[in-house]
C-alpha cells in the first residue's frame, strides 16, 4: 500500500510539474500539440500508478521525453512564422465583411448550427450583426461585430477618461501583502490607520482590502464566526 502510495504521489508532482512548465494556458487555449501531449502525459502517468509491475522510471521517461519535445515545438513555434503556421495552424475566417464563408466551413468542417452557436455563445444571436468571424488555431471562435453594432465607447463621445490601472491586493484573509505596499509606496503603519477610521483595530479580521488607482481603499471583514476563531 505504502508503494503504491508513493508512486502515485512522485507520478502526481511530476505532471504537475510538467503542466506547469508547459503554461497557464487553460485546456481551451492549448494549441493541438499541446493538447495531444497533455492527454499523453496523463495516459503515462496512469499507466505505472495502476500497475505497479511497471517500473517508475518507465512512466517517468516518456513523460519528462514527451515534455522536452513540447518545449522544443514551441521554441521552434517562437522562432519561426512559418513553423507556427505548420506546428499550431492559421486561423480561418469563417465570416468576411459581413458574408459566410461556404468553402472555411466546409474546411474546417464547421457547421451553420456550429457557426450560430459558438455566436450565441459570444453574446452574437444575429448573424447579421457580425462583420468577421474568425476560428483561431485553438479552436476559439474570435467575433468583430459590425461598426453599428458595436457598444459605444468613451471615444465615439469625445469623453476624456482617466487612466484606470489594476487594484493592489493590501490584505487577503487576514495577511498583509506588503510587495504591494511596498508598490503604493505605503506602509503597514498607514494601513493601519486608514482602517482605525473605519472602527477595525486588528487587521486579521479583515477578509479582504485593495487600494485602486485613484487611491480609494476597499475593504470587507471576516464573517463574526471566523472572526471570533
Amino acid at each position: 500500500m505504502l508503494v503504491v502510495f508513493t508512486r502515485t504521489l512522485i507520478l502526481f508532482l511530476l505532471v504537475v510539474i510538467t503542466m506547469r512548465v508547459m503554461g497557464k494556458r487553460q485546456i481551451g487555449e492549448l494549441q493541438p500539440f499541446e493538447l495531444a501531449v497533455a492527454i499523453l502525459i496523463s495516459e503515462l502517468a496512469a499507466v505505472p500508478m495502476q500497475n505497479t509491475g511497471i517500473p517508475l522510471v518507465n512512466g517517468i521517461i516518456p513523460i519528462l521525453t514527451l515534455l522536452i519535445a513540447q518545449m522544443a515545438l514551441s521554441f521552434i513555434a517562437l522562432k519561426s512564422t512559418k513553423a507556427r503556421g505548420v506546428i499550431c495552424g492559421k486561423p480561418s475566417v469563417l465570416i468576411e465583411n459581413g458574408k459566410i464563408q461556404e468553402e472555411e466551413l466546409r474546411k474546417e468542417m464547421y457547421t451553420l448550427n456550429d457557426l450560430l452557436e459558438q455566436l450565441r455563445i459570444n453574446n452574437t444571436p444575429n448573424i447579421a450583426d457580425v462583420e468577421f468571424a474568425i476560428l483561431e488555431t485553438n479552436g476559439q471562435l474570435s467575433i468583430i461585430p459590425k461598426s453599428q453594432k458595436r457598444p459605444v465607447i468613451a471615444e465615439d463621445l469625445n469623453i476624456t477618461t482617466n487612466y484606470e490601472g489594476l487594484p493592489l491586493d493590501l490584505i487577503v484573509d487576514g495577511n498583509i501583502n506588503y510587495d504591494s505596499l511596498k508598490k503604493a509606496n505605503l506602509d503597514e503603519i498607514w494601513l493601519k490607520n486608514e482602517l482605525m477610521n473605519f472602527d477595525v483595530n486588528n487587521l486579521a479580521d479583515i477578509l479582504f482590502a485593495s487600494l485602486d488607482s485613484q487611491g480609494k481603499l476597499f475593504w470587507q471583514l471576516k464573517s463574526s464566526e471566523r472572526r471570533k476563531n
